[in-house]
């Protein structure tokens, strides 16, 4: 897809409409995955495709639908469907009028497309994945996981002018070494395919499997942790919805009473940039308006949540706007296609790093504990209560006791149950900032943290 035959698509679906108010939203792409278990690959997938999504917007009404077809009876068929729909939806006097090309945030917005990426092939992954086998027999481990690449592009165009195109390339390795009572994993994820190390991380979840096995089991309660960075994304993960305006406007936010407030600790800051080097994704939100930068907290005070078109216009005249002083909210390109019931929600999360000379790396925040416990990440994390955002969840693939700086030996699972806002709170040294990913949160750029007080509440049967 070029932006000459997304153009070329619209203008062929507006001949179709009746002279209301048009979009269409093109994704699409091709994507393949090599996945591997008992050292061995048992399936090679791939896939490509679009999807066109045509939406129309009438006597303040507005509804979509999709096809996956470029022929004209499949284009023709999208937009009577959508016509049809608006005609059946109860008028909304709050829906705002398509919006016209906007200026972009960013001048020049990173590149995500790498040519070495889209160049992945079956063959490419499976040396991959022998790789990584050779690690596991070398350790006498069992390999199981997945090699993916993919190239994709979305983009949107209304009869309003906005025109808006983005293509990016990804590709993933995830690993899990299991042993009899023990296992390691390691998992990465970049648009540049030669940032993923398949030897590296298959040692590293090699040694987590080796060393933490015939693991001892430790009495829960509050302990020193030091959270390797997926540990902490898969956490964190939990709160950023509440980051948007329809969360607020809802009363469903935690933030609620509490922006402008000392909610965590003074190292804590945190951005929404979709243009970090680190991070990925479109520089348009999916109405096709520029996303901001924002400072969402600074120095462990919530400063400023996200908009989209929708969510600051009803900001500005709700009871909420004078309490986080909001009266003058615009858009931020942190919306969602209309309509949607989410909102806006910040999607490009960057934790500012700890102060020049301050950075720990893993290993010195584990030279400097005298007791505590090595977190590899976190799975089956559930919320239990949304205001002091209390999480329950699950330690897995490689949870270690440290002992006077170092790490002794491998212990059996916690279940925990912790407060986000407390565990913002106890921060005691940060890492530096990496491009992180789990399985329970979206990537994002954190570090590792040590953290004082972490709530064990019971030990698990592995």
């Amino acid at each position: 897809m070029t932006p000459e035959k997304l153009h070329s698509i619209f203008e062929r679906v507006n001949k179709f409409a009746s002279g209301h108010e048009l979009e269409v939203i093109i994704n699409g792409g091709r994507s393949a995955l090599t996945r591997f278990a008992n050292n061995m690959i048992h399936q090679n997938v791939a896939e490509e495709g679009m999807v066109i999504s045509v939406r129309v917007a009438f006597d303040g009404k507005t509804a979509r639908a999709t096809t996956n077809k470029t022929d004209d009876d499949s284009l023709r068929r999208a937009v009577q469907s959508a016509e049809q729909l608006t005609r059946m939806q109860e008028s909304d006097p709050e829906l705002l009028p398509m919006p016209s090309q906007m200026t972009p945030a960013v001048a020049h917005a990173p590149s995500r497309y790498f040519d070495s990426t889209a160049a992945v092939s079956p063959e490419d992954r499976a040396a991959g994945v022998g790789k990584i086998v050779d690690v596991a027999k070398k350790n006498k481990l069992v390999a199981a996981g997945i090699f993916s690449s993919s190239e994709s592009f979305e983009a949107i165009v209304n009869s309003k002018g906005l025109s808006a195109f983005h293509n990016q390339t990804s590709s993933e390795i995830s690993i899990t070494m299991l042993a009899d009572d023990s296992s390691g994993w390691q998992k990465s994820n970049s648009p540049d395919v030669a940032q993923l190390n398949a030897p590296r991380l298959a040692e590293i979840a090699a040694q987590k499997a080796r060393d933490s096995a015939h693991p001892m089991e430790l009495a829960p309660g509050k302990h020193t942790v030091v959270l390797e960075p997926a540990a902490v994304l898969d956490l964190v993960g939990f709160m950023f919805f509440d980051f948007g305006a329809q969360s607020m406007l809802d009363s469903r936010s935690f933030l609620s009473n509490r922006m402008g407030t000392k909610l965590f600790g003074e190292n804590i800051t945190i951005h929404d940039d979709v243009y970090h080097p680190l991070q990925s994704g479109p520089a348009f939100d999916g109405e096709g308006v520029p996303r901001e930068r924002v400072l969402l907290v600074e120095k462990g005070v919530p400063k400023n949540l996200v908009y989209s078109r929708g969510g600051a216009a009803k900001m500005r005249k709700s009871e909420f706007a004078a309490q986080i002083h909001a009266e003058n909210a615009d858009a931020t390109g942190h919306g969602f296609p209309l309509p949607n019931d989410i909102g806006d929600v910040p999607m490009n999360i960057v934790f500012a790093g700890p102060a020049p000379g301050e950075g720990k790396s893993t290993e010195q925040m584990i030279a400097e504990t005298e007791r505590g416990v090595l977190v590899t990440r976190c799975w089956y994390i559930r919320e239990v209560e949304p205001y002091e955002k209390m999480l329950t969840g699950m330690t897995r693939d490689g949870t270690f006791l440290i002992e006077n700086g170092k790490v002794k030996r491998g212990i059996r699972n916690f279940r925990f149950n912790q407060s986000l806002v407390d565990m913002l709170q106890n921060v005691q040294s940060m890492g530096v900032p990496i491009r992180a990913s789990g399985e329970e949160s979206f990537d994002m750029v954190v570090p590792a943290m040590k953290v004082g007080g972490f709530n064990f509440t019971e030990v698990t049967k592995f």
